[in-house]
């Protein structure tokens, strides 16, 4: 029977093999760092280093990383000095590194970086050839992988925040040397739709994170220029914060990961009942002060009218013919008083001159009877002529005589 060893003990049979070959044991090698990260409680560096044919897993404890003037980026080509060794718990050939040198930009770097001057040069990232996003979208077009957890993310993203918008998704590779036609052709086919079928309001290009070769896909230039071509406005939401491709130059908005690109194209329902509250608030208040507004006026109206009515006129005018009679009444009567006393005072100067008056206090009107004459004089009578005497309460005639004279 064939001998059957466990898994461990092969595995530490292979550390021991290659522990034992000094060679590996002092080794440099060169390659394109990638997917490099620190960990943050211990502080080792874990990450790639690659060519065109290979990738080799790497570790960098913390006491050798302390020396690094800085960590090395995605793409940065270096030398790496360390010794080969396994990794037991998952069986991975990894090299220790004590020692990291640059030398320069990796070819994936290089090509990044030609490649985005000349679309730069071209015009393909001038910001102001980009567009606002939608307030409202009713429909979003998502471009990504109907497998990949970036359009979970997505989707839940906007459910939470606005319900009402509707999803199309045009789904493609992502990663790997086909994704860059796929991409090209479901944002292609997203603006089919929207010119013949139904409006798109906005689409979303994305993935989630990963190392700058996972991410190539999202700069090729046949990706780049359907963005660019692309009627509808366009949020790259490609790796995460730290990354940065060619999609997310030519977009019109670039977010930092497919979470953060939902969170763009759609309003916070939360946000729009609060706008909504204080809209009704707002448009309350204005409605009050309008209407208080227009009851003044009314008022104001209501007392103009009062004074310009037919009614009032006429009853000032009524009140204005009763004051002028009673001012022309009490004036008669004023005139009529002022004749009375006129009256009388020239009644008792006539009742002065009265010859009655003079008659009553004792005198007597003389007249020779035959003639009328009224005597003055004791001279205008002879004796036995006849005389008529007016007394204040009759006549009688009397005679002349001799003695009288």
């Amino acid at each position: 029977m064939p001998t059957v060893i466990s898994i461990s003990q092969l595995i530490s049979d292979i550390k021991s093999t290659v522990q034992g070959n000094y060679a590996l044991q002092d080794v440099w090698v060169q390659g394109e760092v990638s997917q490099f990260t620190q960990a943050a409680g211990s502080g080792h560096c874990y990450f790639r280093l690659k060519d065109g044919a290979a990738t080799l897993e790497c570790v960098m404890w913390r006491a050798q990383a302390a020396f690094l003037r800085r960590l090395p980026a995605h793409g940065d080509l270096v030398q790496a000095h360390g010794k080969v060794d396994v990794y037991p718990a998952q069986g991975r050939l990894q090299l220790v590194v004590d020692l990291l040198q640059p030398t320069g930009l990796g070819q994936l770097n290089q090509a990044f970086e030609a490649l985005k001057a000349r679309l730069a040069a071209e015009g393909l990232f001038d910001p102001a050839r980009k567009r606002p996003l939608p307030t409202w979208p009713q429909r979003v077009g998502i471009v990504t992988s109907a497998d990949a957890a970036a359009l979970r993310d997505i989707l839940r993203t906007l459910k939470a925040r606005f319900p009402l918008v509707e999803v199309l998704l045009a789904s493609t590779l992502v990663q790997g040397s086909e994704a860059p036609a796929q991409i090209e052709t479901a944002i292609q086919r997203l603006n089919r739709w929207s010119a013949t079928v139904e409006p798109i309001d906005v689409i979303i290009v994305a993935r989630g994170g990963g190392s700058l070769e996972e991410l190539w896909a999202f700069n090729d230039e046949r990706v780049v220029r359907a963005i660019h071509r692309s009627a509808i406005p366009v949020v790259s939401g490609v790796g995460h914060e730290v990354d940065f491709t060619m999609a997310d130059f030519v977009a019109d908005v670039r977010a930092p990961t497919p979470t953060a690109a939902a969170a763009l194209v759609a309003p916070d329902q939360r946000d729009l009942a609060a706008q909504l509250a204080a809209a009704a608030d707002a448009l309350t208040a204005q409605m009050q002060a309008r209407l208080a507004a227009a009851r003044r006026e009314v008022q104001a109206q209501r007392r103009l009218l009062r004074r310009v009515s037919p009614q009032q006129q006429i009853a000032y005018r009524r009140q204005r013919i009763d004051e002028l009679l009673y001012r022309g009444q009490t004036r008669i009567q004023a005139r009529i008083a002022l004749a009375r006393a006129r009256i009388a005072t020239q009644q008792a100067r006539i009742a002065a001159l009265n010859p009655q008056q003079v008659l009553a206090r004792g005198y007597a009107i003389v007249q020779v009877k035959a003639s009328g004459a009224v005597v003055r004089q004791a001279a205008q009578v002879t004796p036995g002529e006849r005389l008529r005497v007016q007394v204040a309460d009759g006549t009688f005639e009397a005679e002349v005589t001799a003695d009288d004279i």
